[in-house]
């Protein structure tokens, strides 16, 4: 299935060792692949410039053929992609399967909106004609994480494909395999050479890609550390960034109408990826009259997962991507237990069968009494452990709901849907889903505020993260002699 000649030039010299993408639940090699020498980056980058003068004249119905042309082959291709996302990053089957199914659907409703979202906008004037037109930067970098390899890419890519922007692609070396299916996706759906790149770039060079003259913009998700540097870098060079970052979603019960079934919501808006979601809920804040219930649902809940091979549709427990990531997790989970944190439920590594490897489990863990000195009250946990709040009525709720740092997403659950939409309007927060976990699709807006970055991804405001809104005003040769402004 893996095309080896996505990216014919590879490392040379002392600093050329490749690198592996081993298969996240037996720790099996799967390949060792080269980054990309430095050296050589000038000529792809030239590449993708030369590509974008000829796709930006391409008519915008001929690039999102392409753009749909992908759905339809990523479709086609679901259940090996599905297979190789769950063997590199641990994925369980059936999540890798709905992830293809959703950045298909993003393929295609750019495919089938873009034309018409670009349209020109015309704007009132009391003389002539005065027009928004919607127009390409140039050649952007994706740097995109590993958690969702096929999601992520593509909210970043289809909108700016359509739009004719050309894409640099640095994607997580733990889903190398994925990006190059991607890349040859994309390639099989007529892109030409040059218009989409998967690129096995160093951290390192980044600031290399960002300072040459072509590249007009660079998309990131991942940690706020890493947005924080790349937006350093973006600013020194006047290069746009759009910055999706991390989440510590608060979950807000309000009522007990049917509590059961809010905490069966809560456990799907937490352990969805195995918690490895930056809109996964997170802090889950419950009035005291109904926290105990709701730390026992919770806590029966996460105890009766099952972890295993997640290739095999019985396994309701997944590894996390790396034995690192479940030793970071269980730092942070130590570090609360020292300090004084109530462990319900969880906190370890459960037994796993052969051949998966213990070490990058954590099981569904539960923690209360979390206080403002344990790094689980500021960090975001990024796995499979929930955080419990009780508070006192609304006001306390919406107040802790702030305090953090992030602004990702929110839930709010109530059976008073005025009630609820109080309170979502207060929450500092991107992004408010009342009475469904925190969920992404194709024609809804994306994205935080805070340290969860800036700018929308998906639906029609993701059309224009990186366009040149650019206006065109005609008036008659007479009114020249009015005078100027600026």
């Amino acid at each position: 299935m893996t095309s080896t000649n996505v990216q014919p030039m590879s490392a040379s010299g002392p600093d050329a060792e490749p690198f592996e993408t081993i298969d996240a639940y037996t720790g099996e090699t799967l390949a060792e692949l080269p980054y990309l020498a430095t050296e050589q980056l000038d000529a792809l980058l030239e590449r993708a410039d030369q590509a974008y003068r000829s796709w930006r004249a391409t008519p915008v119905e001929q690039r999102a053929r392409v753009v749909s042309a992908a759905a339809d082959l990523m479709r086609e291709r679901k259940d090996d992609l599905a297979r190789l996302i769950t063997r590199e990053m641990g994925k369980r089957i059936s999540e890798s399967e709905f992830e293809v199914d959703l950045a298909a659907s993003i393929l295609q409703y750019y495919g089938e909106n873009g034309p018409r979202i670009l349209q020109p906008t015309a704007l009132p004037v009391d003389e002539g004609e005065a027009q928004v037109v919607n127009a390409p930067l140039g050649v952007l970098l994706g740097i995109e994480p590993w958690n969702f390899p096929l999601y992520q890419v593509v909210r970043f890519a289809a909108p700016n494909l359509v739009l004719g922007n050309t894409i640099l692609l640095k994607h997580a070396k733990i889903c190398a395999l994925t990006a190059i299916e991607m890349h040859k996706i994309f390639t099989d759906a007529g892109a030409p050479e040059g218009v989409y790149t998967n690129v096995f770039l160093r951290i390192s060079d980044v600031e290399h890609v960002l300072a040459h003259p072509a590249v007009q913009g660079v998309s990131l998700t991942g940690s706020d550390a890493a947005g924080a540097s790349v937006a350093e870098i973006a600013g020194r060079h006047v290069k746009k960034c759009v910055l999706e970052l991390g989440g510590s979603d608060p979950f807000i019960v309000l009522d007990a109408d049917d509590l059961d079934d809010t905490i069966d919501a809560a456990t799907t808006g937490r352990m969805a990826n195995t918690g490895q979601s930056c809109v996964a809920a997170k802090r889950f804040i419950v009035p005291d009259e109904l926290c105990d219930r709701f730390v026992a649902g919770l806590a029966e809940r996460f105890g009766a997962l099952r972890p295993g091979d997640p290739s095999d549709p019985e396994t309701t427990l997944g590894p996390l991507s790396s034995t690192k990531a479940a030793d970071d997790l269980l730092e942070q989970v130590q570090d609360a237990r020292e300090k004084g944190a109530t462990v319900v439920t969880g906190g370890g590594r459960p037994d796993v069968p052969a051949p998966g490897r213990r070490d990058a489990f954590v099981e569904a863990t539960v923690l209360t009494d979390v206080t403002p000195e344990m790094r689980a009250y500021s960090e975001e946990l990024f796995g499979p452990v929930a955080v419990v709040y009780r508070v006192g009525g609304e006001r306390e709720a919406i107040e802790l709901a702030n305090t953090s740092k992030f602004g990702l997403g929110a839930t709010v659950y109530s059976s008073d849907p005025d009630r609820a939409r109080a309170v979502a309007e207060q929450i500092d927060s991107g992004m408010v889903w009342i009475n469904h976990p925190t969920s992404s699709q194709a024609d809804l807006p994306f994205g935080g505020v805070k340290q969860s970055g800036f700018g929308r991804e998906l639906s029609e405001l993701g059309m224009f993260g990186f366009a040149n809104r650019k206006l065109i005003r005609s008036l008659p040769r007479k009114a020249a002699s009015a005078g100027v402004a600026g």
